[in-house]
C-alpha cells in the first residue's frame, strides 16, 4: 500500500507556491492580486461592521446593549487605554485615530486571512511593507513636528554624552530608527505566513491519510484514516491559535507603533 507520505513534499511545494502573488484580475504590472482582493473585502466588513456598531449604538442610547456592540466597545476601550492612553499621556486623543485605524485595519486583515479559502490582505511583504512605512512616516512626522527637524536629529544622541561617543551612539540609533521599518514589515509578514504555511501542512495531512480510503474500502485505509483525524485535532489546535495570532499580531504591530510615537514625542532621550 502507498505510503501517504511518499507525496507530501509535491504537496507541501503546491501549497508554498499558493502563497505566492497571483493576479485575480490583469496582472502583475496593473492588476488585482488576490492578496490586494481579499484586502478589499476585509476593508469593505470592516466598513460594515463600523457602520453596523453606530447604528445599534444610536438605537441603544448611551448604554451598550447586545454582545455585538459591546465586543466592538470592548475593543475600541482597549486601543483607547492599551495603546493609547497608558503610553502617549495626554496626547493620546491627537493620535488615537491613526493608532485605533492600524489595528482595526491589520486585525481585519488577519482574521479574513484565517478563513479557509482566504488569504489576509497582511499576508504580503508588500502590504506589511506599506504599513510599516505608514507607521514610519507618522512617527517621523511628530518627531519633526514636535522638536523641529534639526532638533529631532539631534534628539537621537542621548545627552550627557560627550564626543565622539555621541557621535557613535548617533550614527546606532539613526541605523535602529531605520530598521524599524524592516522589523515592522517583516514580522508582520513572517509570522503570518508561518502560521498559514503550518495549518496548510497538517491539512494536507489529514486528507492524505484519508484519500486511500475514499479510493478503496481496506482495513489498511481505514486505519490510514483513523489516523487522520489525529491531523484534523491538530489542526483544529492550530487554527485556534492562529486566531489568536491574528490579535496578537495586529496589537504588536499597533503598540510598537505607538511606542515610537511616544519616543518622537519625548524630550529626554
Amino acid at each position: 500500500m502507498v505510503n501517504p507520505l511518499e507525496s507530501l513534499p509535491e504537496e507541501m511545494e503546491e501549497l508554498v507556491d499558493s502563497f505566492s502573488s497571483t493576479p485575480v484580475a490583469g496582472d502583475l504590472n496593473v492588476g488585482i492580486t488576490q492578496y490586494s482582493f481579499w484586502m478589499c473585502i476585509a476593508i469593505v466588513l470592516l466598513l460594515a461592521l463600523i457602520f453596523v456598531f453606530k447604528k445599534k449604538q444610536a438605537e441603544n442610547g448611551l448604554v451598550p446593549k447586545g454582545r455585538f456592540v459591546n465586543a466592538v466597545e470592548f475593543l475600541v476601550e482597549y486601543c483607547r487605554d492599551d495603546l493609547c492612553i497608558s503610553l502617549l499621556g495626554d496626547t493620546w486623543r491627537e493620535h488615537f485615530p491613526f493608532i485605533a485605524s492600524m489595528f482595526f485595519f491589520i486585525l481585519i486583515n488577519n482574521i479574513v486571512g484565517v478563513i479557509p479559502g482566504c488569504k489576509p490582505g497582511t499576508g504580503c511583504i508588500g502590504t506589511t511593507a506599506a504599513l510599516a512605512l505608514v507607521s514610519f512616516v507618522y512617527f517621523i512626522y511628530i518627531g519633526v513636528k514636535n522638536k523641529g527637524a534639526l532638533g529631532y536629529i539631534k534628539s537621537l544622541a542621548p545627552a550627557g554624552v560627550s564626543f565622539p561617543m555621541n557621535a557613535l551612539v548617533w550614527v546606532i540609533e539613526l541605523f535602529s530608527t531605520f530598521l524599524r521599518l524592516v522589523t515592522l514589515a517583516v514580522r508582520l509578514f513572517c509570522n503570518l505566513f508561518a502560521g498559514h504555511v503550518v495549518m496548510g501542512t497538517f491539512a494536507i495531512l489529514a486528507s492524505l491519510f484519508v484519500q486511500p480510503l475514499l479510493q478503496g474500502f481496506s482495513m489498511a485505509a481505514l486505519g490510514q484514516a483513523g489516523a487522520s483525524i489525529f491531523w484534523l485535532v491538530i489542526l483544529v489546535v492550530i487554527y485556534a491559535v492562529e486566531l489568536l495570532v491574528a490579535a496578537i499580531q495586529a496589537y504588536v504591530f499597533t503598540l510598537l507603533s505607538a511606542v515610537y510615537v511616544q519616543l518622537a514625542e519625548s524630550n529626554e532621550h
